[in-house]
């Protein structure tokens, strides 16, 4: 599985690094400035809340930039503001001492990369969940071509003979190259269960540490995802 690293991402995104044998964080692809590399939500009393890592974007350099060259601004006090807001939501959670660990000491170390602390707490949820998935970086790969040529460089690279893709790629991503490059394509479907939540209606959308706050280490039984060729 090869996806752009985002902050505290939601459990479809474990559901996937749970199988694969190797996930790769495609971190030097362009960052999209109003996607979900610096953000997420989370359920509040209030309804949904964003949660989001102001980076520095002087002249608009995030727009022209990789993911893993965006720099996180930490003159602002965003760090204490995110946990505040967790701990107001989900501090009645049975398991938000657990849920609330790998954010919390990611964000101690201070990185000056986005991507260095997103891709650190994505892994340490993993970890902490058991999913024993190696992971990569792209950047570390001699990719290079189109958006499909350079997916195909990282996976032959990573020695890839099974891929596993979200599905809204099935409006762009080459599967005739994939069958000449004798690699397996499966589309995810996420068809998730709801589980029991803090603050009205289920919302499934929202960042792992909402999924993990509630259930625990039985958050993996909470996925039940399929793929489809």
């Amino acid at each position: 599985m090869v996806l752009q690293p985002s902050y505290i991402p939601w459990r479809g995104t474990f559901d996937l690094i749970a199988r694969a044998d190797v996930f790769v964080f495609y971190d030097d692809v362009q960052y999209d400035k109003h996607g979900w590399r610096n953000r997420n939500q989370i359920k509040t009393k209030d309804g949904l809340k964003w949660l989001t890592i102001p980076v520095h974007a002087k002249n608009n350099v995030t727009d022209r930039v990789p993911i893993n060259r965006v720099e996180i601004d930490w003159s602002r006090d965003w760090s204490k503001i995110h946990i505040t807001s967790l701990q107001h939501a989900y501090g009645r959670a049975p398991h938000f001492a657990a849920a609330l660990e790998p954010l919390r000491a990611a964000i101690a170390m201070k990185p000056a990369l986005l991507a260095d602390l997103t891709i650190a707490t994505t892994i340490a949820y993993a970890r902490q969940l058991g999913l024993s998935t190696v992971f990569e970086r792209s950047s570390n790969f001699a990719s290079h071509g189109s958006k499909n040529e350079r997916l195909l460089d990282v996976l032959r690279e990573a020695g890839a003979t099974r891929y596993i893709s979200g599905p809204s790629a099935r409006a762009y991503i080459d599967e005739g190259a994939f069958r000449d490059a004798g690699i397996a394509l499966e589309y995810m479907t996420y068809s998730y269960s709801s589980y029991p939540q803090l603050h009205g209606p289920f919302e499934g959308a929202v960042s792992i540490v909402d999924t993990i706050a509630m259930l625990g280490p039985d958050t993996p039984s909470s996925w039940g995802g399929i793929t489809q060729r």
